[in-house]
């Protein structure tokens, strides 16, 4: 013999299963929308690319915001080496 409800228990159940299904589609619907999931994407990437930067800019620069006097060597030490690779391919070369 099935159980049988009150007419209470019937009405909780129903409106227990509407705020599921609600929830189900509100969780389809966000999985449909494209758009905002793609505005979302480029906000996460933009966010972690200001922030990248904001990191390199405070490894780079003193408080005063000019160059660290490392980067300034290093800098320098890059163009000199290119500077000798070129005169050794152009002397290399002729």
């Amino acid at each position: 013999m099935p159980d049988s409800k009150s007419p209470e228990e019937i009405e909780a159940e129903i409106l227990e299963q509407r705020e599921r299904l609600a929830e189900t589609v509100d969780q389809l619907s966000a999985k449909l929308d494209l758009k905002s999931r793609a505005r979302s994407k480029v906000a996460e990437v933009k966010d972690r690319a200001t922030q990248g930067v904001a990191d390199v800019k405070d490894r780079t620069t003193t408080t005063e915001g000019s160059p660290r006097p490392e980067v300034l060597a290093a800098a320098g030490s890059l163009a000199a080496m290119i500077a000798v690779l070129l005169v050794w391919r152009l002397r290399r070369d002729h």
